[in-house]
Formats: C-alpha cells, sequence, structure tokens
C-alpha cells in the first residue's frame, strides 16, 4: 500500500511542479498586462532608449565582476576538497554551469548535471563533485540570506497586500540572520556533518564558512547594482530598499522554477517598485536588466558549452582513430 502511495505522490510532483510553474508564469504575465496595459509600446521601447550609454556601461561592467565573483564559488570549494583543478577549468565550469542554471529553471538539477558533466571529464568522482555542487548552493543561500537579513532589519520594505505575505518583513530578516548565525556557530563548535531534510552538508571550518558568506553576499550585492544603476535618475529609491526588493524578487522567481523567473521576477519588482518607479520606466529598466545580466551571459555560455562539447568529440574521436 504504501509503495503504491510513494509512486502516486511522485506522479502528482513530477506532473504538478511543471504546472504549477506554467499557471504560476500566465498568472505572472498576466499582472504585468495589468501594470503595463495603459502604456504604449513606444512609451516601453523610449524608456530603454532613455537610458544613458554610461549607466549602461556601468551595468555592464558590474555584469563582468559579478562573473568573475562567481568563478570564487568553486574556487574555495575546490581548495577546501584539496583538488588539483586549474582555476581557467574551474571559472569555465563555474560561470557556464551558474549562468545556464540559472535561465532554463530548475536550477538546483540542471547546475548538478552541468557541474557533473565538467568536473566528471576532469578526474573528479561523483561524491566529490556533489559535494562542490551543494558546497555553491548552500553559498548561494546564505549570501542571500545574510545580505537579506541585514537588509530588511535595517530598511525594511513595504509589502503590497496583494502578495499575502505571511510574515513581517523584520521577522524575516531576524530568522534569516539566526539561520546564518547558527551556521556559522556550528562550524565553529561542531565538527559533526549539518542535516538539512534530505541533504547532508559536511562540516567546514569557521574561516571556510565565513569566506563561502562573504562571496556570496558580494554576489547577491553586485547583482542588485547591475538594476539599480539601470533606473532612472529621477527615481525616489535607495539602493538598501532596491535591493530587499530584488531578494524577494529573485526569490520568488527560484521558487516558481520559472525559466529565469521570467514574468514573476519582473511582477514582484513592479508590484514593489511601481509607486517609487513609473511603470514604463521600470519595465525598461527591467528589460536592460535582463539583456545585461540573463541573456547576454546566456548566450555566451551557450557558445562556450557548445565550442567544449564540440572540441570534446573531435578529440574523442581522433583518439578512436
Amino acid at each position: 500500500m504504501n509503495q503504491y502511495l510513494n509512486r502516486y505522490l511522485k506522479v502528482i510532483i513530477r506532473i504538478g511542479s511543471p504546472l504549477f510553474s506554467l499557471v504560476l508564469f500566465g498568472v505572472s504575465i498576466w499582472a504585468i498586462y495589468e501594470q503595463l496595459h495603459q502604456y504604449r509600446l513606444s512609451e516601453v521601447v523610449a524608456s530603454v532608449s532613455d537610458i544613458p550609454l554610461t549607466q549602461g556601461f556601468v551595468a555592464f561592467g558590474l555584469m563582468v565582476i559579478n562573473c568573475g565573483i562567481m568563478t570564487c564559488y568553486d574556487t574555495l570549494a575546490i581548495r577546501y576538497l584539496r583538488q588539483s583543478v586549474t582555476y581557467r577549468k574551474m571559472a569555465f565550469a563555474a560561470i557556464v554551469s551558474s549562468v545556464i542554471s540559472n535561465n532554463v529553471g530548475f536550477a538546483l538539477l540542471a547546475n548538478s548535471a552541468l557541474r557533473y558533466r565538467f568536473y566528471s571529464t576532469w578526474g573528479l568522482t561523483p561524491l566529490q563533485v556533489a559535494r562542490i555542487t551543494a558546497f555553491c548552493n548552500v553559498s548561494y543561500g546564505l549570501g542571500q540570506m545574510t545580505v537579506g537579513g541585514v537588509v530588511f532589519l535595517v530598511e525594511p520594505i513595504s509589502v503590497p497586500k496583494i502578495l499575502h505575505f505571511p510574515i513581517s518583513i523584520h521577522l524575516l530578516g531576524a530568522g534569516c540572520l539566526a539561520v546564518v548565525a547558527s551556521y556559522l556557530i556550528a562550524s565553529a563548535l561542531s565538527q559533526k556533518t549539518l542535516r538539512l531534510w534530505k541533504w547532508r552538508i559536511p562540516h567546514l571550518p569557521l574561516k571556510v564558512s565565513i569566506a563561502q558568506i562573504t562571496i556570496s553576499s558580494l554576489d547577491w550585492v553586485i547583482a542588485a547594482g547591475i538594476f539599480y544603476v539601470l533606473l532612472p535618475s529621477s527615481a525616489v529609491l535607495s539602493y538598501p530598499a532596491c535591493l530587499g526588493v530584488y531578494l524577494l524578487a529573485q526569490a520568488a522567481g527560484v521558487i516558481s522554477n520559472v525559466p529565469g523567473g521570467l514574468g514573476v521576477f519582473e511582477t514582484v519588482m513592479l508590484l514593489l517598485l511601481s509607486p517609487s518607479v513609473g511603470s514604463s520606466k521600470l519595465i525598461g529598466a527591467l528589460l536592460a536588466f535582463r539583456g545585461i545580466y540573463n541573456f547576454i551571459p546566456l548566450g555566451m555560455s551557450v557558445m562556450a558549452f557548445g565550442l567544449y562539447e564540440l572540441r570534446r568529440n573531435i578529440t574523442q574521436s581522433t583518439h578512436r582513430i
């Protein structure tokens, strides 16, 4: 009986998760339409064109810096595991895996598959690859909670009732910092493997834990900065407030499993920022942000991955001959 029930639940999860993502994507598109239907397409296009080139170049520069920070996750994980992998290979695996997985949906699965594809070819065992992936994913989440915890306590944002947010922003911030503090305390005092539901996180020295949180926090701060510099100068919005909204929007996008959080991210940003920034101006900044932060790195990563696979297949064919 339990076997049949487990199979039934697995089928529901397999069907329900993509269906939920599809419905959420549709609702998000409708919400965006409701926000923007009063504006003409020409006005939205003009809002993108009105972004000064200097702001675009600054945003592009921040994106390049952000890609550099992405390589630090794998570098720290490889050094902790004491494996011999060149920085060039680590940087390639980190950027391609992170960028593609963040844009195709089901980021955890895609991230794991891509990293396994690279590192297994370079001589690492499946267990070592799993540890690298877990290390990077945990680091990413800890950085989000650290930055979010500080921002939500120092400069809490106002969440519209339409979002039905279950707890206060202050309480959310305190909870995030409590989780991070517990993680650091466990790193300092305990030598045991941490367990989070089905996942096991190997014990990390305190120095390594602080390093992974610092790297991830910088990642989040700079990523939000890419969007912030694209906002019009007339926007009455502080960077900390923008950072808080950005963190909530990205979290909603990840939870939705919609590829790249497309539609979901924009909906949350529009709902929370439109009182401070006009919707037409805001959608222009969002479109520019998508282009610089998502589409340019994604296009380059897909091309790099394709060339890597082509070269790998050619090399294997040559060896067979």
